[in-house]
């Protein structure tokens, strides 16, 4: 075959070679989950799985005691769930807990942390800058926010946003609790409330839900932020070990559902009202009725039960959080 001198390759011609580019899939894989935030938000859902997984039984028995449903007591609930429904009973609604718990927990302590620096960093700035002025008119208003603590408004903000993300997750999982018969699956209780609601039902309780979480949320990371700092100091530790994370965690949680429980009680109130026929029309409402049928000790109904339940919850969601954070951001750059 005669080739074209046109493509007629010498001997002493040199090698061509083609290259293609191809996206390194991995590396950019690898460098995502090496910025902070990222392991801070897969390290919160982890954390909040593995410590639902754990506690469902003395959640189920919470919602049931809080709503006035059963049993007043502990051990009574804990009885009539195994007669009525067996040992799954005590994992009624688990699977939406959590389908729930996972963005929760991630989006809370993700926002939390990623609100503290940048308020941190921002009073930094500040102080070598000097704080942001306002002038109105001969007026100068100086913008000083150093007094503000981060961590309480990174709280603050970390409860605000996970409710507002998670929240239908939340009521569909406390109808599946109370009304398994009315509620039979996940799809339906969706399906149901929104037909019989619209999407106001979905987020029945957002009001309330909001107002306590403020004050719970706040406390409960300053309490928690503040007593591991303490303790570090005064035993002049660097890290603490799990079982000490375990117990500050249990005591952060436990100081900020005592200051708003009657929060946590017109909340639900109103979000399972419904099902007994008879629902208040807002939180003061709710917290009015409660008062009226029951006295001011009625506003802290199922409060040990919720105690029993949020001290080993919050202690192990802390533990199982610094934990993972350690193995998905050792050696990491804090970016």
């Amino acid at each position: 075959m005669v080739v074209p001198k046109e493509l007629d390759v010498h001997k002493n011609s040199p090698a061509v070679e083609l290259r293609i580019g191809i996206p390194d899939v991995n590396g950019a894989i690898k460098n995502l989950f090496r910025r902070r935030e990222v392991g801070e938000f897969v390290s919160g859902a982890l954390a909040g799985a593995m410590t639902k997984a754990i506690l469902a039984p003395l959640e189920t028995i919470r919602t049931r005691m809080v709503v006035g449903v059963g049993s007043k007591h502990i051990t009574g609930s804990f009885i009539e769930i195994i007669e009525d429904n067996g040992w799954q009973g005590l994992w009624a609604g688990n699977t939406i807990n959590m389908l729930r718990i996972i963005p929760t927990q991630a989006i809370e302590l993700a926002t939390f942390e990623c609100v503290k620096r940048a308020i941190t960093s921002a009073q930094e700035k500040w102080k070598e800058n000097g704080c942001p002025k306002l002038q109105l008119g001969h007026i100068n208003l100086d913008l000083s926010f150093l007094w503000i603590s981060p961590v309480a408004v990174g709280g603050a903000a970390a409860g605000i946003m996970s409710t507002l993300v998670c929240h239908p997750l939340e009521v569909v999982k406390d109808r599946l609790t109370v009304n398994r018969e009315a509620y039979p699956s996940i799809s339906l209780a969706f399906s149901k409330i929104y037909k019989d609601d619209g999407i106001g039902g979905l987020y029945a309780g957002i009001s309330p839900t909001l107002v306590g979480m403020l004050p719970y949320s706040t406390c409960y990371y300053f309490m928690y932020e503040t007593m591991k700092k303490s303790y570090s100091q005064a035993k002049k530790k660097r890290s603490l070990s799990r079982a000490e994370l375990l117990i500050i965690g249990a005591f952060s949680g436990f100081a900020a559902s005592t200051i708003s429980f009657p929060l946590e009680l017109a909340r639900k109130r109103l979000m399972v009202g419904a099902l007994q026929g008879r629902c208040p029309t807002n939180m003061a409402a709710a917290l009015s009725e409660v008062i009226h049928e029951e006295g001011l000790l009625g506003l802290y109904r199922g409060w040990g039960a919720n105690c029993l339940k949020v001290m080993p919850a919050s202690g192990i969601t802390w533990m199982f959080y610094e934990a993972w954070k350690d193995i998905l951001l050792a050696d990491r750059p804090q970016l």
